[in-house]
C-alpha cells in the first residue's frame, strides 16, 4: 500500500501514540516519477530523504535530499515505487505530508501538503506546527 513504512521485520509499523493509527507520508505520481527519473540520471540512490530541522522566522524548514543510505533509526515509506527515508524526530512534523512536483510558469519545484502546519513565514521558506 502506498505511503505505508518498511521497517525492520523485528518492528512493528510506526503508530501515532495519541490515536495509535499508522502513519505516511506519500509523493504524488508526479513528485515519484522526478524522483526516479533525478535517482536514474544521478546513478545511485536509495530513495528521497526527509527531514525537517530549526530554521526560518516560524520556526522550522523541510531538508529534502537523495538517500544514499538508511540508518537502523530510520523510517522507510514506499510511495509510487520511491523510497521515502525519514529520521525519528522528523516524523512528528511530517506525519500526513504529501510531497507533489509542481511546474507553475516558469517555476518548479516540490510543494508540501502538511496537514500538521499551523503557520508559515510569508517568504514559505519556513513553518511551525
Amino acid at each position: 500500500m502506498p505511503g505505508r513504512p518498511r521497517q525492520n521485520p523485528r518492528c512493528a509499523p510506526p503508530t501515532d501514540r495519541k490515536d495509535n493509527r499508522n502513519v505516511a507520508i506519500t509523493l504524488t505520481e508526479n513528485a515519484a516519477r522526478h524522483v526516479a527519473a533525478h535517482l536514474a540520471k544521478r546513478g545511485k540512490g536509495l530513495g528521497l530523504r526527509l527531514g525537517v530541522r530549526t530554521s526560518g522566522c516560524s520556526g522550522l524548514a523541510y531538508k529534502l535530499e537523495y538517500a544514499d543510505d538508511v540508518r537502523d533509526e530510520d523510517l522507510r515509506f514506499e510511495s509510487h515505487g520511491v523510497n521515502v527515508i525519514v529520521d525519528p524526530k522528523s516524523l512528528p512534523y511530517l506525519d500526513g505530508t504529501e510531497l507533489d512536483f509542481a511546474r507553475e510558469g516558469l517555476n518548479e519545484g516540490f510543494k508540501f501538503n502538511n496537514p500538521n502546519v499551523q503557520d508559515a513565514c510569508g517568504c514559505g521558506e519556513s513553518f511551525n506546527v
